[in-house]
């Protein structure tokens, strides 16, 4: 074969073997198990016949992941929602239907004693028998004297008292579990409230929630000294009306008095004797005044032009008389202006926040256990508890009840959720967080339908050692939202 021919056909190999490896990426690519297999047999009898290596068993006390995480391509997990939305949240296919409650109800009562007490009601609605951990939150302030056989009292560090009741229970399908706790309260007389939630065994995801406020027996107040009636403001204003409306009538009366004196001519008549008068010894011609006739034979009469009576001095009201009753005046218009800016700051309560101008709604705060309603949910926050502080920080995670009180449903947003800590500052709830507390469920990307009630964990990552002091909910960017205190 030429040189020239070999040299062609050796391109032409070249340039086909780049033809097949550029077309290489184009075609379907086999999954890991398909690789896996294909490569098996191609596989040297050194590999081949070198055992398998054996998997670890999982812990027995280890919990099954909910659902196989997906690897982003930086790295990064990213959890799978799950198909099933919460209880109360509704789907984009099916916005409308809810989930059915879950298997798990509790239901919280007072106890009907002297002393504050609770008995909680745990339920298994479901046909499997349920393994549950029930936590009691305990009001600040008071401490745990009894609790039923099963429980663990946690008490925090300090004097402020509270603390938190746990059990463990096994439920069967369809039974009921009864718990009771007593407590003991530094300041009789006070009503306490202490929330409960069953919670799966691993403590973190609710089943349910309830609340119930202990209400103490009426006790005899201090008798408080009734205010004078002279003191009280209404008598006050009427008396300063009636003492102006005195005065008054008294300037008036003086004034017309002074114009009917006034007004009167002199009582004196005639003209002062003078020369040449008749009726003076020696007296000559006669001016008789005007209006008057001369005597018979007397002289001649020469009218006289009736000289201008004296005329009388108006006098001015008296300088004390006039301060007076402009004292009296100012008095009444200031004691008017006070009364009724004390009546309209007594009205004021300090408590709430403002609601003017772009706020809807009223904005309420509560303590912990209180449902609190805005414009568009009722809040109830059940438990705030927060984790050991890792590398300068500790995430707090709250138990939240949310039931839509609207005719429609209602999109609520995790940067709207606060925690304020005690320099003022605050975080919004960490969402990644969030969604992992709730198994991979985006709660804020799911509406909770018309009427229904959720109940479910948040969570805030707190920077620091400090803990949250209060919470902010709210259900929109104008809403005014609820602020609970927790302690």
């Amino acid at each position: 074969m030429p040189a020239s021919r070999r040299h062609h056909r050796a391109l032409a190999v070249f340039v086909n073997c780049l033809g097949i490896l550029a077309a290489v990426p184009a075609l379907p690519s086999t999954g890991p198990a398909t690789r896996a297999t294909a490569a098996t047999p191609a596989a040297s009898p050194a590999t081949a016949a070198r055992p398998a290596a054996r998997e670890t068993p999982p812990a027995a006390g280890a919990r099954a992941a909910p659902a196989a995480p997906q690897v982003a391509a930086s790295g990064a997990v990213v959890p799978v929602t799950p198909t099933a939305p919460a209880p109360g949240m509704t789907t984009a296919g099916n916005p409308g239907v809810p989930r059915p409650a879950p298997q798990v109800t509790v239901a919280v009562a007072p106890a009907a004693t002297s002393v504050p007490g609770y008995r909680i009601m745990v339920r298994n609605t479901g046909s499997a028998t349920v393994q549950t951990m029930v936590r009691q939150e305990v009001p600040a302030g008071t401490s745990i004297t009894a609790v039923s056989a099963g429980g663990l009292t946690t008490r925090p560090g300090g004097a402020t008292g509270g603390g938190e009741v746990t059990w463990r229970l096994v439920v069967p399908a369809g039974a009921t579990r009864t718990l009771d706790t007593a407590l003991a309260t530094t300041a009789p007389g006070q009503d306490l409230t202490a929330p409960a939630c069953a919670y799966a065994s691993d403590g973190d995801q609710p089943y349910d929630c309830a609340t119930a406020t202990w209400h103490s027996a009426a006790t005899p107040e201090a008798a408080v000294p009734a205010t004078p009636t002279w003191r009280q403001p209404p008598i006050l204003l009427g008396l300063a009306l009636v003492l102006l409306a005195l005065l008054a009538g008294g300037l008036w009366w003086w004034l017309r008095a002074r114009r009917r004196v006034s007004g009167v001519a002199p009582a004196a008549t005639g003209h002062p004797p003078y020369a040449g008068d008749p009726t003076t010894p020696g007296g000559g011609t006669v001016y008789p005044s005007a209006g008057t006739t001369a005597a018979p034979g007397g002289g001649t009469v020469y009218p006289r032009p009736a000289a201008p009576g004296p005329v009388g001095r108006r006098r001015s009201p008296s300088v004390w008389l006039v301060v007076g009753v402009a004292a009296t005046v100012l008095a009444g218009v200031v004691l008017a202006a006070t009364w009724t800016a004390t009546r309209q700051v007594a009205a004021i309560d300090t408590t709430k926040q403002p609601t003017a101008g772009a706020w809807t709604g009223t904005s309420m705060t509560g303590a912990v256990g209180t449902p609190l309603r805005e414009k568009a949910f009722e809040f109830t926050v059940y438990r705030v508890a927060c984790g050991t502080a890792k590398a300068a920080s500790q995430q707090c995670q709250a138990t939240v009840g949310v039931r839509n009180v609207t005719a429609e449903q209602q999109s609520w947003h995790g940067q709207l959720q606060r925690a304020y800590l005690p320099g003022g500052t605050w975080v919004s709830t960490d969402e990644d967080a969030t969604r992992l507390a709730n198994l991979g469920r985006d709660i804020f990307a799911q509406p909770v339908s018309a009427g229904s009630r959720v109940v479910l964990p948040l969570v805030f990552t707190v920077h620091g050692m400090q803990k949250p002091k209060q919470l902010e909910l709210r259900s929109g960017v104008f809403s005014a939202g609820v602020r609970v205190d927790v302690p």
